[in-house]
């Protein structure tokens, strides 16, 4: 029998639909959703006589598939004087809706791909989305086919979701693993996190039905996963990057940090860590997690057509840094602290430009510090990747292994036994802080100012009960309190170089946890360092196409593989001119699309179109008096800007149908407890080092 439901269902109380099939009449969308087993089946109603507004009703009844089926019946013998009941495709979600000048537009998701698994949960990758008038032909007004109308359809066609995207019906992707053990917040909470980069195009049904049944949550940035071996035994490795949603853009139109705190290119990287086992039993996992993001400075580039290497421009109207400030607080409550920050920025330049920078950021660093405890101040750390990268007499990865070694004591890592019996709040239970950090193990506060005594800094962290070190038994949980934040100019190639040496010195302690190997520190020189550093470079070029219009530049990677020198020298001269190119003639109108996507920019009738605005250079900054809101806290109905990178730069990667009628366009668009994240740990003085960095650009 139907079971009725009172009111609207909250996420808890449905199963989780995977699967749905679009039906129209004259009058009404009908989604039929149903879950993996087949055994609940639910009805969403979308009206389609209203040319300007959005009208979605949830059907409360859950049904049986025989009872479903039964209603369409009846629904299509109901409506026979006027066509019936018609199929119109098989979806795997609801992207959102979106309104331009004209009617609302309808974008599902009607392929996708397994990419994944994660505790197993599936994760899925876009293969093909549509876009979907809602209103039928009889009641359209004439500006669905206006000029600016299909102006505007193809700007946001050039979206690609099925480039770089990613989600789960189960597991909260666009969370890491420890937040989502230790962290109770669901439903739509999840949704305003700053990795859902549809939280714009959904927000309407959400707050309309007060659920996410219908909804997949898309992250953007980067996820693979791999079996993996060594010492005879299989592992699976799973890498993943999630872009912010906030101050998001491209490489010269998006640099430093805004008013409220949020820095350009902030892209959280976790690696996942696991040896598969059957169903019921035990299974140990460990994940880590790492950041990137722009200098937390007031500063920017101006786009050149004739200088390939603009100048960099400081503004001094933050003297107090009270937007760095903000940054860094941010980044204690996503991550609790220590911070440790390494700064891999040039110090010395014949025409300083990103010397500007390195003393401006310590300043700035050191004004914040005055006002924390000592336990909470920031970890400086700098050395100029790109003059030591030079040096034969320097091997970069070692040392940067040996920064990675100092971040991972400070921090540890997170790891846990999760068995089919145990609860969260056992779990919660059964973890103790000490188990985060055992020892203290703080580099003195006479530590030396330049990172190149790595040697020194080694020293410091070869104690007997060091976690990050692994010698400590591990059976209880442990937790990762604070984070590594690495940056250079780009935050694209010295920043991903730097995040793979953190990345093997994190998979030795993680496997050694597991009890896959004996010693937590894995040679670089191993073949294990080899697959990993093709996990690393493989997400670099990603990142940097995403943020920059290249790939990386990887001569570190090309060095450590024995790529020809001279192949190496070509291959990176070739990704500065495409970079270059993107960043002069491509980058204005990938803002564009990205203002419409995220919902910074929505076209009103009697305003200036987008096109006929000044380019967004600056964030806060008005255009045409267009108002920009907190990206926080915007109204469903508000106007503001911003923007980001997730374009096709080719042809048009979303299909805008219109049922029983021609597209518009070919191709395919592209559980869990309180939250023990912010404890702090035990932690060292501030420590400065070498006055460099490691840069390819």
């Amino acid at each position: 029998m139907a079971s009725s439901e009172n009111g609207n269902s909250s996420d808890s109380e449905s199963p989780c639909m995977q699967k749905f099939r679009l039906y129209e009449t004259r009058s009404m969308f009908y989604m039929i959703g149903r879950d993996k087993s087949r055994t609940h089946w639910r009805v969403l109603k979308i009206d389609r006589l209203d040319p300007l507004e959005l009208n979605i009703r949830e059907d409360s009844t859950t049904y049986t598939e025989r009872e479903c089926s039964e209603l369409l019946r009846r629904i299509h013998e109901g409506n026979l004087a006027t066509g019936g009941l018609k199929f119109v495709t098989t979806c795997y979600g609801i992207v959102g809706f979106i309104k331009f000048l004209g009617p609302y537009y309808m974008l599902i998701i009607t392929k996708r791909r397994r990419i994944g698994a994660i505790c197993g949960h599936n994760v899925y990758a876009v293969s093909k989305c549509e876009m979907i008038p809602l209103p039928n032909s009889s009641v359209q007004s004439s500006i669905t086919n206006s000029k600016n109308e299909n102006r505007y359809k193809k700007l946001l066609c050039t979206v690609d979701l099925t480039k770089d995207f990613f989600f789960s019906y189960s597991y909260h992707i666009m969370r890491s693993l420890q937040k989502n053990f230790y962290d109770n917040q669901t439903g739509q909470v999840v949704y305003e996190t700053m990795f859902v980069w549809n939280e714009f195009l959904t927000r309407g049904i959400r707050n309309h039905l007060q659920n996410t049944l219908w909804t997949v949550a898309l992250v953007y940035g980067f996820f693979k996963q791999a079996t993996l071996s060594v010492s005879g035994r299989d592992f699976k490795l799973t890498l993943i990057a999630r872009r912010s949603r906030h101050y998001a853009g491209t490489r010269y139109l998006k640099r430093g940090v805004n008013e409220k705190g949020r820095v350009a290119n902030d892209v959280e990287t976790e690696q996942i860590v696991f040896e598969e086992v059957p169903e019921g039993f035990p299974m140990q996992i460990s994940s880590v997690v790492q950041n990137r993001g722009s200098i937390p400075l007031f500063w920017s580039q101006e786009t050149s057509r004739l200088n390939i290497k603009p100048d960099i421009i400081l503004s001094k109207k933050d003297q107090n840094y009270e937007a760095t400030r903000l940054h860094f607080e941010n980044l204690a409550k996503r991550y609790g602290n220590p911070i440790i920050i390494l700064n891999l920025i040039k110090t010395q330049e014949k025409k300083p430009r990103e010397s500007i920078l390195r003393q401006e950021f310590a300043n700035a660093i050191d004004f914040i510090n005055k006002d924390l405890s000592e336990e909470n101040r920031l970890r400086f750390l700098h050395w100029d990747l790109h003059k030591h990268s030079r040096s034969k007499a320097t091997n970069v990865l070692l040392l940067l292994g040996k920064v990675a070694t100092y971040a991972l004591t400070l921090t540890g890592f997170f790891y846990c036994r999760v068995t089919p019996s145990l609860r969260p709040e056992e779990l919660i239970n059964s973890t103790s802080s000490e188990n985060v950090n055992n020892g203290n193990l703080s580099p003195q506060n006479h530590c030396s100012n330049d990172i190149e005594d790595a040697d020194k800094l080694e020293r410091n962290l070869s104690g007997d009960n060091n976690v990050a070190n692994g010698n400590h038994p591990i059976r209880l949980p442990m937790l990762q309190k604070g984070v590594l934040r690495t940056n250079c100019i780009d935050c694209l190639d010295r920043t991903n170089v730097a995040q793979y040496a953190y990345g093997l010195a994190a998979l030795g302690r993680q496997l050694h946890a597991l009890g896959v190997i004996d010693n937590p520190k894995i040679d670089l020189d191993a073949p294990l360092a080899d697959d990993l550093m093709g996990f690393y470079e493989r997400m670099g070029d990603t990142l940097a196409h995403q943020y920059g219009g290249s790939a990386a530049h990887n001569k570190i990677f090309s060095e450590r593989r024995g790529q020809w020198r001279a192949a190496t020298q070509s291959q990176e001269f070739f990704r500065t001119l495409q970079r270059y190119y993107s960043n002069a003639y491509m980058d204005a109108e990938k803002q564009d699309a990205i203002n419409v996507f995220l919902g910074h920019f929505q076209p009103q009738q009697d305003k200036p179109a987008l096109w006929e605005l000044d380019s967004d250079q600056h964030y806060g900054m008005g255009r045409n008096g267009q108002t920009n809101v907190d990206e926080d806290g915007r109204s469903f109905f508000k106007r503001s800007l911003s923007d980001g990178n997730i374009l096709h730069e080719t042809g048009s990667p979303m299909s805008a149908t219109n049922v029983n009628e021609e597209k518009f366009s070919s191709s395919g668009l592209p559980n869990q407890l309180r939250n023990r994240n912010n404890v702090l740990s035990e932690s060292s003085p501030e420590i400065s080092t070498s006055e460099s960095d490691v840069a390819f650009s």
